[in-house]
């Protein structure tokens, strides 16, 4: 029975989900003042940034958060109809595999858990002396449980307003990258929002991608989502700028912040995206899209991994 659940969870999501706290991370454990003290480059900073607790329980937090939208949205499109014939995927509760109540309970119990990690998240990171940003981002942590949730889930639902890119942007992109910087260092930089934004406009184009996928049947279903509001035409337009974005972030950054030539390594990942922009150029069937999100996540991964070694 556990195949389901993993099903539902959509394993391959998780990725692109964890990619900001990479970079996030990465940064805060280099230019923390412990690294700066020590005159390590990144380099050296990103393998003791796997030997950290705080860093491997800001990754399982974030899989949480990532699951339990998952879940949320499986639940949430199931109940309303969207899920029924949809491109992908197959999905449980339209399915009939998991019923809803089931669904609703296994949100419950992982909101449950990801809150209790998020806390021991802000316990390592400020301990008991900085009680104002313990309170913040306990609220940043109930803020992600109820955005997770919010997807798609209840009459309010902001996925079916076309208001998903805006969240998915804020939290896969400056939220994840940001927050995650500012657990290790407790400051916050202009520059840090350059990467925060690529990572942002990548995890958009995810997105974008998914909606362009299934505009017709999202529109026959009243899930309003951008690419339903703007047409496929001007999605493709929007798909390049997201994409073209993130590079002038990445490349800005990289000059900002120029020490080593093979800082440019990270720009590689951006070779499989123009590829990508030149399938959804071409595109007419939509379904055709679909093996499209995975090289866009996946690409968005490797910028992660790339970013976090050689800046």
């Amino acid at each position: 029975m556990i195949k389901p659940w993993l099903a539902a969870a959509r394993l391959r999501t998780l990725p692109l989900s964890i990619s900001g706290i990479i970079v996030g991370c990465s940064l805060g454990n280099t230019y923390s003042w412990l690294y700066l003290k020590e005159g390590l480059n990144c380099c050296f900073g990103c393998p003791s940034m796997l030997r950290s607790l705080l860093f491997w329980l800001c990754i399982l937090t974030t899989v949480g958060f990532q699951v339990l939208s998952n879940f949320a949205n499986d639940y949430g499109d199931g109940i309303r109809g969207t899920d029924d014939d949809r491109e992908g995927e197959q999905r449980m509760v339209a399915s009939g595999i998991i019923s809803p109540k089931q669904m609703k309970n296994a949100m419950i119990l992982t909101a449950i858990l990801t809150l209790i990690l998020a806390l021991l998240v802000i316990y390592v990171a400020f301990g008991s002396d900085n009680f104002s940003y313990s309170v913040l981002f306990f609220f940043l942590g109930i803020t992600s449980i109820i955005a997770a949730v919010k997807y798609t889930v209840g009459k309010s639902a902001y996925g079916y307003s076309g208001l998903g890119d805006v969240f998915v942007f804020l939290f896969f992109g400056w939220l994840s990258v940001v927050g995650s910087y500012f657990l290790y260092t407790k400051t916050i930089n202009f520059d840090i929002f350059l990467p925060a934004t690529a990572v942002g406009l990548l995890s958009a184009a995810v997105l974008n991608l998914n909606n362009m996928r299934d505009r017709i049947k999202d529109k026959s279903h009243g899930k309003n989502t951008l690419v339903v509001k703007i047409g496929s035409q001007n999605a493709k337009r929007y798909h390049y700028a997201l994409i073209i974005g993130a590079l002038i972030c990445s490349v800005w950054y990289i000059n900002r912040n120029y020490f080593s030539p093979t800082q440019y390594i990270v720009l590689i990942a951006f070779i499989p995206l123009v590829l990508n922009m030149i399938v959804v150029g071409k595109n007419i069937i939509h379904r055709e899209l679909d093996p499209e999100l995975k090289k866009v996540a996946l690409s968005t991964f490797l910028y992660a991994i790339l970013f976090a070694i050689f800046n």
